[in-house]
């Protein structure tokens, strides 16, 4: 009998156990879901950005060749899980953390991306009436916000002398980056520094993060008949979400995590335009700037879904059963219980499985 396994995924760091194991299964279900929809001809929903800096969704923008950045067929690609994206090397000063997928083909990395596996609705959305008003939990780590800096200044280090007119008036004023005084002071213009840069260089936008959503009724475990899709973010609407959170505090007292994200970036960004190299601990460990350096931010679902506001955001595209085109030989009978997505699939779609 055929090993249990997941669809699209021949070539890979991880095999057998590996793929379905704590902290792994979250990343190699997504990358099998996105495998199966582009070989459904199904785009991802893309959100992006447009000049004005205004984040939109679209269902056409994008095809999953533009994700995996490659047209080779699925079985092609080496899905490289918690690997660290090799062409972003000549940029550092020190070390880069990892990102949860790169993939890449005869030793070549092709795309790093970040993959957050989310579910609809979250506990903020849960009581609401209106599905439509449902929206789903997104948490960042300072390691996404790392990799975004590095991808935008890989697309844009051609135009670096305009970008330094750009961004140094406002950098060069900042005496001390781990300063929470001097960051407040200037806050305002590092968000408009940022702002003028996102709506000039909107064109240079990559898709950076890959948001699989999975659908239950309501509080209940139980999946929805419409349960499975993938929206992706570029690179610019994910940096959007720390800045507009801040745009709109009106009296600054402390430095949020939202500011604290949008100084880590026009700092990465400015070391990156002036000198061509970055040093990634001293920016997104040592910054702290009174917050705990665990995470980035997190938005809940009554924030997310003005960004994901999209048909399949309320109907995914893909059935329930989906599910037995994607675990493969017996592969559902490798989950753990007492995680959540595992044990939605465990308990309440076994049924699936053993029809």
């Amino acid at each position: 009998m055929d090993a249990p396994s997941l669809y699209g995924i021949a070539q890979s760091n991880r095999s057998g156990d590996d793929l379905w194991g704590k902290n792994q299964f979250n990343s190699t279900f997504p990358a099998s879901l996105c495998c199966y929809m582009r070989d459904k001809n199904i785009n991802p929903v893309y959100i992006s950005t447009d000049s004005s800096f205004v984040a939109k969704t679209n269902d056409t923008a994008i095809t999953f060749d533009d994700v995996f950045n490659s047209k080779l067929k699925n079985n092609e690609i080496n899905f490289l899980f918690e690997s660290n994206f090799q062409p972003y090397a000549e940029y550092l000063h020190d070390t880069l953390d990892h990102t949860d997928l790169v993939t890449n083909f005869n030793g070549v990395d092709l795309r790093p991306l970040e993959v957050k596996l989310t579910v609809i609705p979250d506990s903020t959305t849960c009581e609401l009436a209106d599905e439509s008003m449902w929206g789903s939990e997104l948490v960042i780590r300072p390691d996404s916000i790392s990799y975004a800096c590095l991808g935008i200044y890989k697309n844009l280090f051609k135009h670096s002398n305009d970008i330094r007119k750009l961004i140094e008036p406002t950098t060069i004023k900042i005496e001390s980056w781990e300063n929470t005084r001097d960051i407040l002071n200037h806050s305002d213009e590092i968000i408009e520094t940022l702002i003028k840069f996102f709506k000039k260089y909107s064109e240079f936008q990559i898709p950076f993060l890959i948001q699989p959503i999975w659908k239950t009724k309501g509080k209940s475990p139980e999946l929805d008949d419409n349960a499975f899709d993938v929206f992706v973010w570029s690179d610019f609407a994910l940096l959007k979400l720390a800045i507009d959170q801040e745009i709109s505090v009106a009296n600054r007292t402390k430095v949020s995590r939202y500011l604290r994200s949008s100084a880590r970036t026009i700092r990465a960004l400015s070391d990156l335009f002036v000198t061509n190299k970055i040093h990634v601990n001293r920016i997104f460990r040592q910054m702290a700037l009174g917050n705990q350096t665990d995470k980035e931010f997190a938005l809940s679902g009554r924030i997310t879904r003005n960004y994901m506001e999209h048909p399949r955001l309320t109907k995914p595209i893909l059935k329930k059963e989906t599910l037995r085109e994607i675990i493969l030989n017996g592969g559902e009978k490798k989950l753990s219980p007492e995680r959540r997505f595992d044990a939605t699939i465990y308990f309440t779609a076994s049924h699936l499985f053993e029809s």
